[in-house]
């Protein structure tokens, strides 16, 4: 008997269906993601940040390339890719910036680990592939922004995630 996932896209297996609603959630933290960089990149003052500011710059770039590798696989399982980022929060403070913008990174690593496990569950390699490889540069982003922000990598496993 297959588990269906809770609505916070555990680990559980996932209809092909559910994992088409997980990705589009996923998107909208992509298109959140490309709207924060692009703005934050711009808006960040001060000689200490202008470093991160042309990083972001580039991150604004690989988080489209991002959204366009989900929004293709949504689109191979039947599903229709969403239109509609989540909030971007905006602060007249860089550190704030670059904390949302870390916290993001957070949230997208712990849920495309997720997301790769469900679809290996439902047989889907080829996509679980593709989600490794966006996690890569999203936990390069993860980095950068610890690094700007001189704060350790924030440990996003869970502990019954761990070998």
């Amino acid at each position: 008997m297959t588990q269906q996932s809770s609505p916070s896209g555990s680990d559980k297996a996932v209809t092909r269906e559910q994992l088409i609603a997980l990705l589009n959630d996923d998107l909208s933290r992509e298109y959140q993601a490309i709207i924060a960089y692009v703005v934050y990149s711009q808006v960040l003052k001060g000689p200490e940040y202008m470093a991160i500011a042309g990083e972001l710059e580039i991150h604004a770039g690989e988080e489209l390339a991002h959204a366009l590798t989900i929004a293709k696989q949504i689109d191979y399982l039947g599903g229709m890719p969403c239109v509609t980022p989540k909030p971007v929060k905006t602060s007249e403070k860089a550190k704030e910036m670059l904390r949302f913008d870390l916290d993001n990174e957070n949230e997208t690593i712990r849920n495309y680990r997720q997301r790769v496990r469900q679809c290996e569950t439902l047989g889907e390699y080829a996509l679980a592939e593709q989600l490794r490889s966006i996690l890569v540069q999203e936990q390069e982003h993860q980095i950068d922004l610890a690094t700007a922000l001189g704060v350790d990598v924030p440990d996003v496993t869970k502990p019954d995630e761990r070998a």
